[in-house]
């Protein structure tokens, strides 16, 4: 699939985010040096509303910030959830003291970096709720509607909790609100074509030409049933069909019923289609009685430029319908009249956005000695963790084949453009004696700037064993087991992984344990030892069946035979530190 990108890909998302905000600056400012921004012109004295998740799906999320919706967006990288830091930086240019609301998409690195930002929000006397939206109710059963996708249903349920917002609600009754809206969306699609993300060769799944699937979610992830191509009316049919027997809403998907319904593009399938399939769905709402109280046919939720169409219903209420019909404004989205809101507002300030393309600053390798190193001494960490970076940084073809399999095929992005700030980090650090500042601060860096699940999970193999440790200029095996076994804990804790997970779980619990059995041994024989663990993790991963991820939704056939890119991100950690206290670099 030709695509229209720089040479360079590694910030696109940023430099795509820089030209809407050029070209809509009259409504919206961006957040520091962040990929975030927020409405200029924001009603005051009310509570925050701020939305996010990863870039690829436009127009969401950047498309449903303005008057009568979000007050502010945050913007991860491709197909990746925003990180923390992002997110809070958000939150705190529109707080108004009322509290702020997050909203987004139900997926594992969404949910980790949102909960994150929470508790780094909280900690600062901020006042903050969620509400994670799981509108695909094709991906998981009821009885584990908290593991169900959210998709296109993210738009009427930001409609909604923005109008909640500007009524004046507090945030407990924004919240029930928007959970009351939320709870009465659901959302099934069909997949007719495969996207390609920036950067990479390849699809990140394939349909063939004569089939379509049905349920397949935003990045590829497996859907219900893989049939033959069909007309129009048949499809929209066999969705019908599938709401009135499976949906949450089925048993009030009858005659009088009041719906809002929307049929969304994915990415490439044109108007003239899309009405189409609005025209046969209304047709057969029409012949059960059900009357449709308001209805959006455009492109709303995609996934790069994936073919197919989502059908979206909301069963609407008196209450929900009034926050549904309330006035709102983008250049994408809108509703009723909303006075002032399409204005061009006076900008006192012609600042243009920076556009920082600088990579990372090539670095010199240098060792405290020749030969084997009995310790690590803070400069020498410095120098490893930069030499580890590299050695990521490189394998970031290889990372993105392996992840491509069952993954989203962004693992070698994610991984080499967290390293790359890193190692940025590093670089400046020369002269800090302490060692635990370094893998702190390289952590930070990761957590920071890779979005995603592996933006938490990676970032926290550096920061949990580091922080909080009394400094120490020189590190020995002992040093190291300790760290590393806190990184466990603390990764175990926040993702819930265990071994037998196909996650990089799977390489790290050996790998501590390696270190653990050998504190009396040389600090080489250690991380030989490590090393071996991680490896060996990681190929038993292709013994695995997938509990997280894109994976998860894979047939047992499809999964097992294919190692875990996490797994093996950390076999590369691994080895990159006993090939530096080797010498072998």
């Amino acid at each position: 699939m030709k695509k229209i990108l720089n040479a360079d890909v590694t910030n696109v998302v940023e430099e795509s985010l820089n030209g809407y905000l050029l070209a809509y600056k009259k409504y919206y400012k961006k957040v520091d040096d962040f990929n975030a921004f927020y409405y200029r012109n924001a009603r005051k004295d009310k509570v925050a509303l701020v939305i996010g998740g990863g870039s690829g799906h436009e127009p969401l999320f950047t498309g449903f910030c303005g008057a009568g919706l979000a007050d502010a967006v945050a913007c991860g990288n491709v197909c990746a959830s925003p990180n923390p830091e992002l997110i809070k930086a958000a939150a705190k240019a529109v707080d108004q003291g009322k509290g702020v609301l997050f909203m987004y998409g139900c997926y594992a690195g969404d949910n980790l970096n949102f909960d994150m930002a929470e508790e780094l929000c909280q900690a600062e006397g901020m006042k903050t709720a969620h509400v994670r939206i799981w509108d695909d109710f094709v991906s998981a059963p009821e009885e584990r509607i908290g593991e169900r996708r959210g998709i296109a249903g993210d738009v009427y349920t930001f409609k909604v909790a923005g109008a909640a917002c500007d009524a004046g609600l507090s945030l407990e009754e924004v919240v029930r609100v928007t959970e009351k809206c939320r709870d009465r969306i659901n959302t099934l699609g069909v997949c007719t074509s495969p996207c390609t993300l920036p950067g990479n060769d390849a699809p990140t799944f394939t349909v063939a030409d004569d089939e379509v699937v049905f349920g397949m979610g935003l990045h590829g992830e497996k859907g219900i049933e893989t049939t033959k191509m069909m007309p129009c009316n048949e499809m929209v049919a066999k969705i019908y069909n599938t709401f009135k027997e499976k949906s949450t809403i089925a048993k009030e998907l009858k005659e009088g019923a009041e719906v809002a319904v929307m049929v969304n593009g994915l990415g490439s399938t044109p108007l003239l289609e899309l009405n189409l399939v609005y025209y046969e769905l209304y047709k057969l709402l029409h012949k059960d009685g059900i009357k449709v109280y308001d209805s959006e046919v455009k492109t709303y939720c995609t996934s790069m430029e994936m073919g197919g169409f989502s059908i979206t219903i909301l069963l609407l209420d008196d209450e929900l319908k009034k926050y549904l019909d309330a006035p709102c404004f983008t250049p994408f989205y809108a509703k009723g009249e909303f006075s002032g809101a399409a204005r061009l507002l006076d900008i006192d300030d012609e600042e243009e956005l920076e556009f920082d393309e600088n990579d990372v600053e090539p670095a010199v390798i240098v060792r405290s000695k020749e030969g084997v190193l009995d310790t690590l001494s803070a400069e020498d960490t410095r120098n490893m963790l930069i030499y580890v970076a590299d050695k990521v940084i490189a394998q970031k073809p290889y990372l993105t084949v392996i992840d491509s399999a069952i993954g989203d095929g962004d693992h070698g992005i994610g991984m080499c453009g967290g390293m790359q700030k890193a190692k940025k980090k590093l670089v400046k650090m020369q002269g800090e004696t302490n060692a635990y500042k370094l893998f702190e601060t390289a952590g930070m860096a990761m957590l920071n700037s890779m979005g995603g699940a592996s933006g938490v999970i990676f970032g926290s193999l550096y920061l949990e064993g580091a922080k909080g440790m009394d400094p120490k200029a020189e590190l020995n095996v002992e040093d190291l087991a300790v760290m590393e076994r806190k990184s466990l804990i603390n990764i175990q804790k926040r993702g819930g992984a265990q071994a037998g997970d196909k996650t990089m779980v799977d390489a790290l619990i050996p790998a501590v344990e390696a270190l653990e059995s050998h504190t009396q041994s040389s600090l080489l024989e250690a991380l030989k030892a490590a090393e071996e663990g991680a490896r060996q993790g990681m190929e038993d991963t292709k013994k695995y069946i997938a509990k997280y991820g894109r994976a998860k939704s894979l047939a047992p056939e499809d999964v097992i035979g294919h190692q875990d890119a996490g797994a093996t991100s950390v076999y590369f950690i691994f080895q990159g530190m006993r090939e530096f206290v080797e010498g072998k670099i």
